[in-house]
């Protein structure tokens, strides 16, 4: 009888650098999460970030906007209105909506181990799958708190995923669960959250409900990156940058303006009586009581704190 044992000598496996949509945040060929509790924005936020992708923009590892080349999107939902709902907040994003495909599920429901999803990747040339929200693409076959009904379907979805070499975001909701680490609040199997390379969470700061955070609470495939934020009020969608506060503290109610208050007492007391401090002895200090290097330059123009050259070196001193 013919064995069917196959061995792969890893002397034969040809090393490849990864890739990335968004260092560290999302990579290409790979699965990323983007988790919350319903309202939070994780919908608004993966959309604003697809509509960037069409107009030829990106981000780099410190949240800056960054030119690249426009790239085609396939955004799948099962709760929002194609025409009422995602095609307006596409336009609002500025969104190149040619380049954003949808495939026609109306006559037979798409899971995540569907041929179409391939071939759609294939025939768009896409970069970035969206499906929203994962369990949506489940099916009633699959008991989503099973591991081991979770992981052969996120598996093929993830081996779809490096074929193709397109990033995968899959939309999750959180359980009720409170008190828990962040990485335990997805709902369903925990086995989703080990198959994806990435997860990030979309909350809001609990002193301030028009600011949502973007935490990324894993990264298998890099340094976890530093929390992000973006603005979300009558105003509309406003990319913030870096915000110091993590994805624990934002589950526990832990309120950002908490380091920003430690930062402000911070400054004035190491510039009190006119001092003039080198900037670097500011942040490392700083870093010790556990407060951003963001954080302390967003006090510093808050409080008009001067900067001064002295040499080679900068110094600050309160006016």
């Amino acid at each position: 009888m013919e064995s069917k044992l196959k061995i792969i000598s890893m002397d034969t496996v040809q090393a490849e650098e990864i890739k990335w949509l968004w260092k560290p945040y999302i990579p290409f060929g790979k699965l990323t999460i983007v988790q919350g509790d319903p309202g939070e924005g994780k919908t608004t936020f993966s959309l604003w970030l697809a509509s960037l992708l069409t107009q030829g923009k990106c981000f780099d590892e410190a949240g800056n906007l960054i030119q690249t080349s426009p790239v085609n999107v396939v955004y799948q939902t099962a709760e929002d209105g194609l025409a009422d709902t995602v095609k307006p907040r596409l336009m609002a994003a500025g969104a190149d909506c040619s380049r954003v495909k949808v495939i026609d599920d109306s006559e037979k429901s798409l899971y995540m181990d569907d041929e179409r999803l391939e071939e759609a990747l294939r025939e768009t040339k896409a970069k970035l799958l969206i499906l929203d929200p994962l369990q949506a693409y489940l099916g009633d076959r699959v008991d989503m708190n099973r591991a081991n009904e979770a992981r052969e379907m996120t598996k093929k979805l993830g081996a779809m995923a490096e074929r193709t070499g397109c990033a995968v975001i899959l939309i999750g909701h959180m359980n009720k669960g409170s008190g828990a680490k962040a990485a335990y609040r997805g709902i369903g199997s925990i086995d989703f959250f080990a198959i994806a390379r990435s997860v990030l969470l979309v909350a809001r700061v609990p002193d301030d409900s028009t600011i949502r955070a973007v935490a990324q609470i894993k990264c298998n495939l890099a340094a976890e990156g530093s929390t992000m934020a973006f603005r979300l009020d009558e105003n509309g969608f406003t990319w913030l940058g870096e915000y110091d506060i993590s994805a624990d503290e934002l589950l526990s109610g832990f309120a950002g303006r908490d380091k920003h208050k430690a930062a402000e007492e911070f400054l004035k007391k190491i510039l009190s009586n006119g001092k003039e401090v080198p900037v670097s002895s500011i942040f490392a200090q700083a870093k010790v009581i556990g407060v951003s290097k963001r954080t302390v330059e967003n006090v510093k123009r808050e409080l008009g704190v001067k900067s001064i050259k002295n040499g080679v070196a900068w110094l600050w001193k309160m006016e």
